[in-house]
């Protein structure tokens, strides 16, 4: 019989091969309910570089294991760092043999510059039947709906097998297991599947800066370990510190390197995603997360980014790579051939910040428009979309801070100037240079601070259907589909007209191959309506508007603005040779187009 290749439970044609990694082990036996889980009758031979395996006739796929690992007087009983499926996250490992039938073979993720990206958590997603958690089948049911809204990419929030049944997913206890709760790799399968036929490509967030830290086999795993710390998966002196323990992953190890490797390849290839998003990518390659006053490199965890980055972007070049990095460095989407990490985009926490500031800001005259410029022109490499932006994310609504309209007017976010300034926010996000991203139920005004104990509250989608159709007209503005609106999703920005005492600016978005189709915003920042404002613009002829905040059939209490078509007049203004008389709602604005 011939052993398999590969890491973990493989079944093959003649039976299942078990391989793990234990350098410090004097034997390892796998036990299970093929074995009536004995411990001694299935032992591993030892391979090269601490490496174990065998191959056994008797297990099948759905059979449940674990390793019996001995390193002198230890015994130790561990799941399978490798295992694609596990029972809960205290529990089993299980043999996984994929036979699911896929039915995505020609879909392929948007053009980066196109993308339009919902951050979604499963287990508060949708839930219904009073169910605990939610999972991938239920979330499912609303892919309708997501792809009515416009949007065409999804990145889930992590989706590893964590502790318990509730968690945000940044604390892998199986980084290669699907978490139980939520359907496990079957459920995933179907989810990915699901949303491919609906045209939404799906990015998974992975966490490679910390492992656990808790029900994790890793911890000590083959019983070795130095300093206290956690064996041989982990660093075992000072990089181990991270800020959710004595875990971040040994990456100076090649063993560990490939593990991590081999995780990112598996979310691409055994389940199809489109894409991936690094969480903390900072704790990678910084001690303490390359905070000013202590930016110690760890220089080997550059290296790993750059190796998994490389290999993805070699193999599958459409698959997007996004860092959560939070440092507004241009190295970490430079290509590695200039000794980047080379990731496509990355998160710009620059322009949430800067936009929550305005937007919280009481005082109309302590509202800096310039403030407002810097956010909308900040851009790494040239490049507009190697930024993703956004108002609210998981991390922007939780942790001491709520939804973005509940911060704006507090205890009163479904009151006027909350769902003003909130939308105001929403329109600078789809008409700003970078890849748009929303965090779930934004578009229907959810204002309780993000909770895993509170699945999202469905029933505003109706009270509040009007601001969800501003998120879907400014969301079908922006992915692609229509032609006139092409310079939404095109390099070029150029502010036209800026007015710190009125709080108006205007800038126009421009794609380089299509130079004769400009879109131009026009934001109004402060509390007044401006009729017969004059802007002036580099075009004459006339502009249709495309978009319209103070429509009454947004919300009602908004100020009713009528506009249809504007014609350019030949007068100058502000050294453009044309200029155009509009009229802009307080707290919104206007789109046109050619």
């Amino acid at each position: 019989m011939k052993i398999s290749n590969g890491m973990g439970a493989v079944p093959g044609t003649e039976g299942v091969t078990f391989r793990v990694w234990a350098p410090y082990a004097d034997n390892v036996f796998v036990f299970g309910t093929f074995n009536d889980w004995n411990e001694t009758s299935d032992p591993l031979e030892h391979e090269a570089d601490g490496y174990w395996a065998t191959l056994l006739k008797e297990p099948q796929p759905g059979d449940e294991y674990k390793y019996v690992i001995h390193n002198g007087d230890q015994k130790l009983v561990r799941n399978d760092p490798y295992a694609k499926k596990v029972t809960h996250s205290n529990g089993n490992s299980v043999i996984y043999q994929p036979e699911f039938q896929w039915e995505d073979k020609d879909f392929q993720i948007k053009p980066f510059n196109e993308l339009v990206i919902y951050e979604l958590h499963i287990g508060t997603f949708w839930q219904k039947n009073n169910e605990k958690v939610g999972d991938f089948f239920t979330a499912s049911e609303k892919l309708g709906y997501l792809k009515d809204l416009g949007i065409n990419a999804i990145e889930l929030m992590p989706v590893a097998e964590f502790t318990g049944a509730k968690s945000w997913g940044y604390n892998p206890a199986h980084p290669f297991a699907i978490e139980t709760d939520y359907g496990g790799p079957e459920g995933l399968c179907h989810f990915v599947n699901e949303a491919h036929k609906h045209g939404i490509a799906v990015i998974m967030d992975v966490v490679f800066n910390h492992f656990g830290p808790g029900d994790t086999d890793l911890w000590r795993f083959d019983g070795w370990y130095e300093n206290g710390k956690g064996g041989i998966y982990f660093y075992n002196d000072f990089k181990s510190t991270t800020p959710w323990g004595e875990n971040r992953p040994d990456y100076g190890r090649k063993e560990v390197r490939n593990y991590l490797r081999d995780n990112a390849l598996m979310w691409l290839e055994d389940y199809h995603c489109d894409g991936l998003r690094y969480d903390g990518t900072a704790f990678i390659r910084f001690l303490k997360g390359g905070i000013s006053t202590d930016r110690v490199e760890i220089e080997e965890g550059y290296q790993l980014l750059q190796m998994i980055n490389g290999e993805i972007r070699e193999k599958y070049p459409h698959k997007i790579l996004i860092a959560e990095d939070l440092k507004s460095e241009t190295i970490v989407s430079t290509p590695i051939k200039h000794n980047g990490l080379g990731f496509h985009t990355q998160w710009g926490t620059a322009f949430v910040h800067t936009l929550k500031r305005i937007l919280l800001e009481i005082d109309d005259q302590r509202r800096s428009l310039q403030e407002v410029v810097e956010a909308l022109l900040f851009i790494f490499n040239n490049d507009a979309f190697q930024r993703v932006i956004f108002t609210e994310s998981h991390d922007s609504v939780a942790n001491t801070s709520s939804r973005l309209p509940e911060e704006i007017q507090p205890g009163e976010a479904h009151g006027e100037y909350a769902k003003k300034k909130s939308t105001l926010g929403a329109i600078t996000l789809f008409t700003a240079p970078g890849i748009p991203m929303v965090f779930q139920g934004q578009e229907f005004l959810m204002d309780s601070y993000f909770n895993i104990d509170h699945a999202l509250d469905w029933g505003k989608l109706e009270a509040f259907n009007g601001i969800h159709d501003m998120y879907r007209d400014l969301i079908g503005l922006r992915n692609g589909h229509k032609d006139e609106m092409v310079g939404l999703t095109g390099n070029l920005t150029e502010v036209l007209h800026f007015n710190q005492d009125n709080l108006v600016i205007a800038y126009q978005r421009v794609h380089y191959d299509h130079q004769h189709k400009p879109v131009i915003i026009i934001l109004n920042y402060s509390h007044q309506t401006h009729k017969g404002y004059r802007i002036g613009i580099p075009y004459d002829g006339s502009f249709q508007v495309r978009f319209n905040s103070g429509w009454k059939g947004y919300d009602e209490s908004f100020a009713e603005v009528e506009l249809v078509k504007i014609e350019a007049e030949g007068r100058s203004f502000e050294e453009k040779p044309y200029s155009i008389l509009v009229d802009i709602p307080q707290y919104g604005g206007i789109i046109l187009a050619r």
